[in-house]
C-alpha cells in the first residue's frame, strides 16, 4: 500500500467519523432542549400578559422593562420567551415596547408583511418546539405598505422592482379573499385585506403544519392573530 493510499483512507476515515458525530448532536437536540428551563406560563397566561402590556402602554403606566445589566447577564447563556411574534418590519410597529416586554420576552420573526417563508417558519418551530414559548402572535398593523403593494398588483397590476415582487406573492390570495367580499374600498378594503394577511397566516400554523399539530392539540401552544392601530397604539386580538 503506498502513501497515497494510506492518506485517502485517512481521510475516509475522519470524514465518517466527523459525520457520526453530527449525526450524533442533531439526535441530542431535542432530548437537551426538552431538559432546559422553558417559561412557565401557559399559552394563556402569555397571552393576558402580553395584553396587560399593551394596556399599559396605552395608558401610559409601562412599567420598566428588564434591560439592565443583570438581566443581561441572566439570560446571556440561554433565552425563555414566553411568546413567539410574527411581525412586520415596519419602523412604527416595535413588538417590545407595544407590549411592555424586555431582553428575553419575545421570540421575534419580522418581515415586511408580517408572511411566513420557509425560513420563517423554521424560526416559529424553533421558538416553539425547541425553547418552549407556548404561544405564536401573528401581528398585522394598520396601513401596512407590503399589503398595499399587493393590493396595488391586484388592482392595478403594478409591477416592483428587484425582489419585492416575489416578497409579496404570499399576500395576494389574502387580498383576493378581502376583495371577493365586495363593497370595500379604499382604508377600508386595505385594512379588510390586512386582517385577511394575518388570519390566513394563523389558518395555516393551526392547520398546515405537521410540527405543530400535536402540541396545538395538547393545549401546550395556541396561534392568535392581533392588529396594531398606528394612530391610537391599541393591539385589537381578533381572531383567538
Amino acid at each position: 500500500m503506498n502513501e497515497h493510499q494510506v492518506s485517502r483512507r485517512a481521510f475516509f476515515r475522519r470524514a465518517g467519523c466527523a459525520t457520526v458525530g453530527l449525526a450524533g448532536s442533531l439526535n441530542v437536540l431535542p432530548m437537551r432542549a426538552a431538559q432546559s428551563t422553558t417559561t412557565s406560563l401557559s399559552a394563556d397566561q402569555a397571552l393576558a400578559k402580553l395584553k396587560q402590556g399593551n394596556a399599559d402602554f396605552l395608558g401610559n403606566k409601562a412599567k420598566a422593562p428588564l434591560l439592565d445589566q443583570r438581566r443581561r447577564l441572566e439570560i446571556a447563556r440561554g433565552q425563555t420567551p414566553f411568546a413567539i411574534l410574527v411581525g412586520c418590519s415596519d419602523s412604527r410597529v416595535p413588538p417590545e415596547l407595544l407590549f411592555g416586554t424586555g431582553l428575553g420576552e419575545l421570540f421575534i420573526v419580522r418581515n415586511a408583511g408580517n408572511t411566513v417563508d420557509t425560513v420563517a417558519l423554521g424560526s416559529i418551530q424553533y421558538g416553539a418546539l425547541v425553547l418552549g414559548a407556548p404561544l405564536i402572535v401573528v401581528l398585522g398593523h394598520e396601513r401596512c405598505g407590503a399589503v398595499e403593494a399587493a393590493l396595488s398588483v391586484v388592482q392595478k397590476n403594478t409591477i416592483y422592482p428587484g425582489s419585492i415582487g416575489q416578497m409579496i406573492e404570499p399576500i395576494i390570495p389574502a387580498v383576493l379573499r378581502a376583495t371577493s367580499a365586495g363593497g370595500l374600498q379604499g382604508d377600508a378594503l386595505l385594512d379588510a385585506a390586512i386582517r385577511q394577511n394575518v388570519q390566513r397566516t394563523v389558518e395555516r400554523l393551526r392547520k398546515s403544519e405537521p410540527s405543530l399539530i400535536e402540541p396545538l392539540r395538547e393545549g401546550k401552544l395556541k396561534v392568535v392573530g392581533a392588529r396594531y392601530d398606528l394612530d391610537d397604539g391599541k393591539v385589537d386580538f381578533f381572531f383567538e
